[in-house]
């Protein structure tokens, strides 16, 4: 296991970079980063909201207007950071992979880019329409149920419900990756399983289940990521020291 490890590490440090903070260490702290928000909001939404046993909009919104400041606060985090951070995720794997597909590769960090527009997109959407529906709520709760309801598909469509974009663009990186031989074997196969489900999501049969597989599994494969990508990002910056 440590030498199928370290001839990954090997095989991302093919490209050259220059000085201490290189793509892999960005992609790396990125990818951690990723898969710590989604923790973030899992806990947030699942153990502190306990936003699974509400059940009707008028629940909902009465949920919002009891914690309107950490709720604006967690969709900033979820979608709004989670897109930026991604961006540099997404041009450092662009960085690593794109001498071995370059066609498939731009076509890979596009959908990438577009997912993070939507997930920003998404969460500005969510952060406006909380405090609209709030202050609402203070004079016409009917009227900011209704409201709700005509605004959340829109922020479930352009990213807090349906992870085409995402599956695809995690489904093609794997893609590209393991016809190059880079990263890790195993990570590559997580992928598949990832994007498979993110594109699964967009089926309203099984949008919740894969919809749930895609953010679990994704927990995963971004945490592998960034581990391999800063195991490489050491070994270079160490590199010219032991040339010396």
């Amino acid at each position: 296991m440590a030498t199928t490890t370290g001839q990954a590490v090997d095989d991302i440090e093919q490209s050259p970079t220059t000085g201490y903070w290189n793509y892999l260490l960005v992609g790396g702290l990125a990818a951690l980063t990723e898969a710590a928000i989604y923790v973030a909001g899992i806990v947030y939404f699942l153990v502190i909201l306990d936003f699974a046993s509400v059940s009707g909009a008028l629940q909902q919104v009465e949920l919002f207007v009891a914690n309107e400041a950490s709720l604006s606060a967690m969709y900033l985090l979820i979608y709004v950071v989670f897109g930026i951070v991604l961006v540099g995720l997404v041009l450092a794997l662009h960085e690593r992979l794109a001498t071995d597909a370059p066609m498939l590769m731009r076509a890979t960090t596009a959908f990438g880019l577009i997912w993070a527009g939507l997930v920003i997109a998404s969460g500005m959407v969510a952060t406006l329409a909380t405090g609209v529906v709030v202050d609402l709520y203070n004079t016409d709760p009917a009227q900011a149920t209704t409201v709700w309801l005509a605004i959340s598909p829109v922020v479930d469509g352009l990213g807090g419900g349906n992870e085409v974009v995402g599956g695809l663009w995690t489904l093609l990186v794997s893609v590209v990756a393991l016809r190059a031989g880079a990263l890790h074997r195993l990570v590559n196969y997580l992928g598949f399983v990832v994007g498979a489900a993110g594109i699964l999501s967009a089926v309203p049969a099984f949008g919740e289940i894969g919809g749930g597989i895609f953010g679990l599994t994704q927990i995963v494969w971004f945490v592998a990521l960034g581990i391999l990508l800063l195991r490489a990002s050491r070994r270079k910056a160490s590199a010219p020291l032991h040339g010396e």
